[in-house]
C-alpha cells in the first residue's frame, strides 16, 4: 500500500464496523452480584410456598428447611468453582473442565431447561399477584395465561432490541423486596403468632412419607436461583473474591427471609388455604389476612406491585441468562452456531433469545385449559435444576482430583481425605442430596418425567449430530 497516499475529492472511506469483543466488560461489585442473585432466588418464594404446600402439607416449613440445608452446600460448591473459573458459563464451564467437553453441554442443555422453566414460572406468577387490582388476573386461566404468555413476547422483544437492564434497578428493588419480607414477618409475628395454632396446623396437616418426599423435591425450586451469581462473575471486578462473599450474604439472607415467610403463612391460614387458595400468590395471601385493616390495605396493594415487579426481573434475568448461555455453547462449539449468531444490527443473539422464548411459552399452553400447569412447571424447573447442580457437585468433586493443585482462591473447609485427595464434605453431600431429590422428581412426576428426558435426548442428538456434521466440514 502506498504510505503517502492522501485522500482526495470525491473518494469514498469504507470503514469495518465494530464488533464487539467476546469478554464482558467487568464492572459489578458485591452488591450488583448479590441482588441479581438474590432478585433470581428471592423472587422463587413468591411461588414456592404454595407449590410445597400442595404436596408438604404441615410440613412445608420443614420441606423448606430440608431444601435449605441442600442450597447451602449447592451454593458453597458455586463459590468455589466460580472462583476458580470466574466466566459466564456456571455448571457448564465446572463439567467441561471438570470431565469433558460433551460432559459441559450436557450441564449446559439442562441449565437451559432450567432456564426456560424459569421464564414460564415467573411470567405465570405475575397475574395472580396483580390480580389484587383486577380479579380476573387472578381467577381467570384463559386470562392469566395470556397474560403471561404476552409478557414473555414482550421480553423477547425488548431483549433482541438489546435494551439493557441495570444493576441500579436491581439493587433497588432487592432492596425494597427485603425490606418489604423482614416487615411482613415482624408484622406477622406480632400481630399473628400465636405457638399452640401453629403446632396444631403443622401436625394435625402432617403428610405420608412420601408427600414429605416429594414437598422436599418441591421445596428445591425455591432455592434454584443460585446459578445467576455465577453467571455474573465475567462481569465482576476481582470476582474470585466478590462472587463468593456475594453468595455468602445470599445464603444467610434467604433462609433467614425463606424460614420466616413460612412460619408467618402457617400462623396466617391453614396449609390447605395456603395450597389450594393462594397456592398462586402465597404472599399476597399473607398480606390478606393482616388483623389490622389499615396495615393490611398498604401491604395488598405494596406486596401486588412488589412481587409483579421482581417475578418481571426474574423473568427478564432468565432471558437474559438462556441468551448468554447458549451463546457461550455456540461459541465454544459445543452446540450449533447459529444458537450464537449475532443479529447485526441490535448486536444481540436473537436467534436464542426468539426460540427459547417460544419455547417457554409454548410450556405454558395448557395453562389454557389444565390445572396442574403450575405445579408441572414447577417440577420440571426443578429437574432441570436439579441435574446442572449434579453435574456442578461432582465436577468440583473431579476437579479436586484432576487438579488438585490449581489455585482456589475460595477453598470449601471440612475435607475427608481419600487417597491423598482432599475432597468437600459439602460437594458430596451436595450430590448425593440433589441426586436423591432429582430422582424423588423423576419417579413421582409424570410431566417432568418425560418432557424432561426429552429434552434432554434431543439435546444429545443435537450434540451428537453437530458434532459430526462439523468434523465433515474442510477446514481452512
Amino acid at each position: 500500500m502506498n504510505s503517502n497516499w492522501q485522500r482526495k475529492l470525491g473518494d469514498k472511506i469504507i470503514r469495518p464496523r465494530r464488533i464487539r469483543g467476546l469478554h464482558l466488560k467487568r464492572v459489578l461489585g458485591v452488591a450488583a452480584v448479590f441482588s441479581a442473585g438474590y432478585g433470581n432466588v428471592g423472587s422463587s418464594i413468591y411461588y414456592a410456598l404454595g407449590i410445597v404446600a400442595l404436596a408438604a402439607a404441615g410440613a412445608t416449613p420443614v420441606a423448606l428447611a430440608i431444601a435449605g440445608i441442600l442450597f447451602v452446600f449447592t451454593a458453597l460448591t458455586y463459590a468455589e468453582g466460580t472462583a476458580m473459573m470466574p466466566e459466564a458459563g456456571g455448571s457448564a464451564s465446572f463439567a467441561i473442565r471438570g470431565f469433558n467437553r460433551a460432559t459441559g453441554f450436557t450441564a449446559g442443555w439442562a441449565l437451559l431447561l432450567s432456564y426456560i422453566a424459569t421464564i414460564s414460572m415467573s411470567a405465570f406468577t405475575i397475574p395472580p399477584y396483580l390480580g389484587y387490582f383486577w380479579e380476573p388476573l387472578k381467577h381467570s386461566p384463559m386470562i392469566g395465561t395470556s397474560v403471561a404468555i404476552g409478557i414473555i413476547f414482550l421480553l423477547m422483544i425488548v431483549n433482541v432490541i438489546g435494551v439493557k437492564e441495570t444493576s441500579i434497578i436491581n439493587i433497588g428493588a432487592s432492596i425494597l423486596d427485603i425490606v418489604t419480607q423482614i416487615t411482613l414477618i415482624v408484622i406477622g409475628f406480632i400481630l399473628l403468632y400465636n405457638p399452640h395454632l401453629l403446632l396444631h396446623r403443622i401436625v394435625d396437616n402432617w403428610p405420608s412419607t412420601e408427600n414429605l418426599v416429594l414437598g422436599i423435591a418441591l421445596a428445591s425450586i425455591a432455592y434454584t436461583g443460585i446459578e445467576t451469581a455465577s453467571q455474573m462473575a465475567e462481569e465482576t471486578r476481582r470476582p474470585e473474591k466478590r462472587v463468593p462473599r456475594a453468595i455468602i450474604m445470599m445464603i444467610f439472607a434467604v433462609l433467614a427471609i425463606f424460614a420466616g415467610i413460612s412460619i408467618v403463612s402457617f400462623l396466617a391460614m391453614s396449609p390447605r388455604e395456603l395450597g389450594y387458595v393462594w397456592g398462586h400468590d402465597p404472599v399476597a395471601g399473607i398480606a390478606s389476612k393482616i388483623p389490622i385493616q389499615l396495615l393490611a390495605d398498604i401491604l395488598k396493594p405494596l406486596i401486588a406491585v412488589l412481587a409483579g415487579t421482581i417475578l418481571l426481573i426474574a423473568t427478564n434475568a432468565g432471558l437474559i441468562g438462556i441468551s448468554r448461555l447458549a451463546f457461550s455453547l455456540g461459541q465454544r462449539k459445543l452446540a450449533p452456531k447459529v444458537l450464537s449468531k449475532i443479529h447485526p444490527r441490535f448486536q444481540t443473539p436473537f436467534i436464542s433469545i426468539i426460540l427459547f422464548s417460544l419455547l417457554a411459552m409454548l410450556i405454558l399452553v395448557p395453562g389454557f385449559f389444565s390445572p396442574r400447569v403450575f405445579e408441572n412447571v414447577g417440577a420440571l424447573y426443578a429437574f432441570g435444576s436439579l441435574l446442572a447442580f449434579m453435574f456442578s457437585h461432582s465436577s468440583i468433586i473431579s476437579l479436586r482430583i484432576r487438579e488438585p493443585d490449581a489455585p482456589r482462591p475460595f477453598y470449601l473447609r471440612g475435607n475427608i481425605r481419600i487417597k491423598n485427595y482432599n475432597i468437600p464434605l459439602t460437594a458430596v453431600l451436595g450430590l448425593l442430596m440433589t441426586t436423591a431429590v432429582w430422582v424423588v422428581i423423576v419417579i413421582t412426576q409424570p410431566y417432568s418425567r418425560w418432557v424432561g428426558l426429552s429434552w434432554m435426548v434431543l439435546g444429545l442428538l443435537t450434540y451428537l449430530i453437530y458434532k459430526k456434521t462439523s468434523n465433515k466440514q474442510p477446514h481452512a
